[in-house]
């Protein structure tokens, strides 16, 4: 905090060396360039000064995600007009021309050379509605590429992924926003039309129970075993993980494992041996070496760390993440000779191992739901109450608006079911309603997943066959075969 930068930024000097945040890309009326849009809040951006560019992935001390390049115009963005202008101070927000080569979405751009970047914005809410695109005429896919490159630029919130069976997926906040996404990507970005599928609500995959039994996998050569063990993480803890209070860099210290073992009665041998986070080596899932002295462990902790990424980013119901699911080692028989405990031998066992004790442990789906905040005259509220219901809707509460005739109710409605929600909600009430949707939290559905016909059996059904992986049938008679070898 006392380094000229902050200095700077303290007193908003612009005499300082320069700080500036890049926020969002703005479009330009020229075909495919952005405008780099943000506030300066130290010192002053000129035209043709040489700057550091900083990405969203720019590691203090390190090359990647930095451009050292020249700022070729900066203008200053009056409603429609864009006026050229020669040098903007501390303070002020500005259009940067020239740099939204080097930058995705967002960056800092500072002229201090041991600047550290500014925190990449969290959302409140997170892309759960996901729809895959494709060119109406294949040959135009280098075009749809393009677009959804500069579609990715254009909207901090919007992600693209490429996922498994060559779809590109474009992941969106709600059904309208990714609506508003397809409209621009065919119209401006890409400009061919494209088809695209119906929406995809991404569900979590998590555990309700420990183990009904210890889960034991044999690695391919049959020389080394893990046994296992999966237990649900409570929901506090989850959301602490998701943001960043009970998180992999403090996982040795002293505080973060008091903390586990008193809130959260962990056992404190495990609150100390927690061998990483996953997803993403940051998500709400664990790994915690439960076992007692067994020889080589640590040897093969890089190989079972890997497999629990790869397990925990695809689970064993149908290849979605897993959310709030902790797992034991309890014991592990290794080869002696370090050759035939190898990651090739130990990664899938692992990950064969993490789906045994999943679907031991009560496996369960979480669905995403969103929040509703609706604003419409009293007499309407009839109309509203009507169409939230029976979508699995929950009203939580209703309030007058003081001095109006108009109310807000408050409900909270699964994204699975928001689709066509606002138009229904506008047929029921002559479009007098207005709805308001954000990301809540995940919530756990209680139907089994191997009940025949059940609504959770037909979810898991359904995305298995999009994503084309095998039945769960086949799964659970293996499960069964694997019951009747022990």
């Amino acid at each position: 905090m006392d380094d000229p930068c902050a200095v700077g930024i303290k007193s908003c000097d612009p005499n300082a060396p320069l700080m500036m945040y890049i926020s969002k890309m703005v479009p330009t009326s020229d075909k495919g360039r952005f405008y780099a849009f943000g506030r300066v809040f130290s010192g002053q951006v000129a035209t043709g000064m040489k700057a550091r560019i900083m990405g969203s992935n720019f590691k203090p001390g390190k090359k990647e995600d930095l451009y050292v390049k020249n700022i070729q115009r900066t203008v200053l963005m009056m409603g429609r007009y864009v006026e050229a202008i020669e040098s903007v101070p501390a303070g002020n927000i500005v259009g940067l021309v020239g740099v939204d080569q080097y930058l995705v979405k967002t960056g800092t751009i500072s002229t201090y050379d041991q600047a550290h970047n500014m925190k990449v914005m969290r959302f409140s809410v997170s892309p759960v509605v996901q729809v895959a695109v494709r060119p109406k005429d294949p040959s135009q896919l280098p075009k749809l590429v393009e677009g959804l490159k500069r579609l990715s630029k254009s909207d901090p919130m919007v992600q693209i992924t490429l996922s498994d069976s060559g779809e590109q997926v474009i992941a969106g906040a709600g059904e309208l926003h990714l609506e508003i996404c397809l409209k621009d990507l065919e119209e401006d970005h890409a400009q061919i039309p494209i088809i695209k599928a119906d929406p995809v609500v991404t569900y979590r995959e998590t555990v309700s129970e420990k183990s009904s039994m210890t889960s034991l996998a044999k690695s391919p050569n049959k020389h080394n075993r893990i046994f296992m063990e999966a237990e649900p993480i409570e929901n506090e803890l989850v959301l602490e993980m998701e943001d960043d209070k009970v998180t992999p860099k403090s996982k040795d210290s002293k505080e973060q494992i008091s903390y586990l073992a008193k809130e959260y009665s962990w056992n404190p041998d495990h609150a100390k041996k927690i061998w990483c986070f996953g997803p993403d080596v940051t998500g709400p899932n664990v790994v915690c070496d439960a076992a007692k002295g067994v020889d080589y462990l640590n040897e093969i902790k890089d190989s079972v760390v890997s497999g629990f990424q790869w397990a925990s980013k695809e689970g064993a119901l149908m290849e979605e993440q897993m959310r709030g699911c902790k797992f034991n080692i309890l014991d592990v028989t290794l080869h002696a000779d370090a050759i035939h405990r190898g990651a090739g031998q130990i990664m899938p066992t692992t990950r064969r191992v993490l789906y045994a004790s999943q679907l031991r442990a009560e496996a369960r789906l979480q669905e995403p739901i969103f929040k509703v905040e609706v604003q419409c005259p009293q007499v309407v509220a009839g109309g509203v109450y009507s169409t939230i219901t029976p979508k699995r809707g929950i009203i939580l509460k209703e309030e007058q608006i003081i001095g109006t005739p108009m109310v807000t109710i408050e409900a909270t409605l699964p994204v699975a079911e928001s689709f066509g929600f606002s138009t229904a909600l506008r047929a029921a009430t002559g479009g007098q309603a207005f709805p308001q949707c954000s990301f809540s939290h995940y919530e756990t559905l209680d139907n089994d997943p191997f009940n025949e016909g059940g609504q959770v059996s037909n979810i898991i059904k359904a995305v298995r066959e999009r994503k084309g992986v095998r039945a769960l049938e086949s799964l659970d008679s293996e499960i069964g075969r694997f019951h009747d070898k022990l």
